[in-house]
């Protein structure tokens, strides 16, 4: 079997690579990654290598007067900015805001790891399976002793295991790294929003993060810092191998293993989707709150794709940008044991001593200098 990955909002799986700014030179509003080698080779036989490298080696971005025909005829990939008015905030950055985090590849181009699809369906299976009290007994173990792996053992009971075996029902699923069908690789600007408390008795507002620390309004979001990704454009399609191993699912085997449940593809998608019907919803909510109105139409347009899905695809939260609600397998935000137990974590205790909604931080990829989407949902086929 195959299956198929349609990004739906533009997705970044990366490989933890990123374009430093001397990577690159900007122009004609793309990001022209240089090809060091061949421009080495070229300067070697002149005089001007030993100044090219004095300036790689002290600049924080490579001076475009002096260098620039390189960009122009030495760069192995361009990059186009997914609109003009990038350039204009590139050029006011910084170079340490400037590195590109690139979507990962191998030797024969773009590549999409099948550990991101993976972990994408594990934690979809994991909230379907996480019982009601599993957060009031993580509390009570965290009152006895503190825990470095809080959740790993209500993990593997909701996949259905022995949490003494660390064995789970996924082992019949194998996922191979899927390869570029049809794509289109854009560099997009990304802002964070975040809610600031108001006056009493009002609900919070929205700004825009600025790094290292603060909040502009949202009439002065250019004022704020902003990122820069490569990342799939939607309607770009990846496709792999997907394997379903039927060993694992035999009777004898799945109570050898200690599993009170076998693999079933049926209730993955199921799982899968009931994931993704909670998560936009909630998502839908913060971008109504935050009057993000470009996003939250977008957000129930992929409500209305995940109501038209059968019961070999599903809706998918994936890769970079995605957030604590892409990776959480409970989604009861204003649930009081989960805040509670969170209160007890020191990254996550100042956050919910404030009293604002949580998160209350949301990665936010901008279409033609305005909010538009949500990064890293894309729709999971299987033939």
């Amino acid at each position: 079997m195959k299956y198929r990955m349609t990004c739906l909002t533009p997705t970044l799986v990366g490989d933890g690579s990123s374009l430093s700014p001397i990577d690159y030179m900007v122009w004609k509003d793309q990001v022209n990654v240089l090809d060091q080698r061949r421009i080495f080779r070229l300067l070697a036989r002149g005089s001007r290598l030993d100044g090219y490298l004095l300036q790689v080696k002290r600049a924080e971005k490579l001076d475009f007067a002096s260098w620039g025909g390189f960009a122009q005829n030495f760069a192995g990939r361009r990059i186009p900015f997914e609109h003009p008015s990038i350039s204009i905030h590139w050029q006011k950055q910084r170079a340490e805001f400037c590195h590109i985090p690139t979507f990962a590849r191998d030797h024969a181009g773009p590549v999409l790891p099948g550990s991101a699809l993976r972990g994408a369906l594990r934690t979809a299976w994991v909230a379907a399976n996480l019982e009601d009290k599993a957060i009031e007994k993580l509390n009570a173990q965290m009152e006895e002793r503190t825990m470095r792996r809080l959740g790993e053992a209500a993990e593997q009971k909701a996949m259905g295991g022995d949490p003494g075996r660390g064995v789970d029902p996924l082992k019949a699923l194998s996922i191979a790294d899927g390869h570029a069908e049809s794509s289109q690789f854009i560099v997009y600007l990304l802002r964070t929003a975040s809610l600031v408390e108001s006056r009493p008795g009002q609900l919070p507002s929205v700004g825009w993060r600025m790094s290292p620390r603060g909040t502009v309004e949202p009439r002065r979001a250019d004022d704020s810092t902003p990122a820069f990704a490569e990342m799939a454009a939607p309607g770009s399609v990846f496709t792999g191998a997907w394997s379903e191993k039927g060993f694992f699912r035999q009777a004898e085997v799945t109570r050898s293993l200690g599993l009170r449940r076998a693999y079933d593809r049926e209730s993955m998608m199921k799982s899968a989707n009931q994931y993704a019907a909670v998560s936009l919803e909630t998502q839908r909510k913060y971008s109504r709150l935050a009057g993000l109105t470009v996003v939250e139409k977008n957000l129930e347009e992929l409500q209305l794709r995940l109501a038209s899905l059968d019961g070999n695809a599903c809706l998918l939260s994936i890769g970079w940008g995605g957030g604590l609600l892409g990776k959480s397998a409970w989604l009861k935000l204003e649930d009081e044991s989960y805040r509670r137990l969170l209160s007890q974590l020191p990254f996550y205790a100042r956050a919910i001593r404030s009293g604002m909604p949580f998160p209350k931080t949301r990665r936010v990829v901008f279409q033609g200098n305005q909010p538009a989407w949500l990064p890293g949902w894309v729709m999971l086929e299987i033939h």
